[in-house]
């Protein structure tokens, strides 16, 4: 079965840009568009897609507020992937900690914007972690959260949990962490999934952020 996706995006352009790149793989299939937030949560009803591509900017509700309303309102939601001018914007990382699984860059080529869509998909990789890292040292450590510190202390997590969190941190798929700690890679996804659990994170983006606003993991 293919990928289906939803674009939103104010913009008519970057939306036949998107479809045109997806399109010609035979494995995403573009099933709706909408050119605002406000949009996302009837379609994404109506069309169960597998990952939103969504404009962080938009006019009636951005790409933050429609990532929350969307992961309030709607039982197992679909992936959200941002979509977005700059990397390095405090919008970006707000839409993260709001609940997005990733970023993705305007001006990336047709092969990143694959991979992207493909990978958040799949949910075994951090997507573009050093630009998470470059985030979260811009904007997340500077808030010094002591929630997500104690949220973390109350997770206990055990010393090889932590490890995984840490590579996943570094932007470690499934596949590299087990031959980094020479394990199978079933048993890593149990580690990750009890990671995850622990932290109350819908995905593996969300334990990273918490792991970094948290001081567990420098962003240098």
């Amino acid at each position: 079965m293919p990928v289906t996706v939803l674009l939103v995006d104010d913009e008519p352009l970057v939306r036949a840009g998107l479809r045109a790149v997806l399109e010609a793989q035979p494995d995403l299939r573009v099933v709706g568009e909408a050119a605002d937030g406000a949009a996302v949560i009837p379609l994404v009803r109506e069309l169960r897609p597998d990952v939103v591509a969504m404009d962080v900017r938009m006019p009636l509700l951005d790409g933050i507020e429609a990532t929350r309303a969307l992961l309030r309102s709607v039982q197992d939601p679909p992936k959200i992937l941002v979509v977005t001018t700059f990397e390095n914007d405090e919008y970006v990382y707000e839409a993260l900690r709001a609940g997005a699984d990733g970023f993705l860059l305007k001006r990336a080529r047709p092969a990143e914007i694959v991979n992207a869509v493909r990978l958040v998909a799949e949910g075994e990789s951090l997507l573009f972690p050093a630009a998470v890292r470059q985030l979260a040292g811009a904007y997340g450590a500077e808030r010094g959260n002591p929630r997500a510190r104690a949220a973390l202390d109350r997770a206990a997590l055990t010393e090889r949990e932590a490890e995984v969190l840490r590579l996943m941190a570094a932007g470690l798929s499934n596949a590299e962490i087990a031959a980094r700690l020479v394990v199978g890679t079933e048993t890593v996804k149990s580690h990750v999934s009890a990671v995850l659990a622990k932290l109350g994170a819908r995905d593996r983006t969300q334990a990273v952020i918490a792991a970094y606003e948290s001081g567990f993991v420098s962003p240098g």
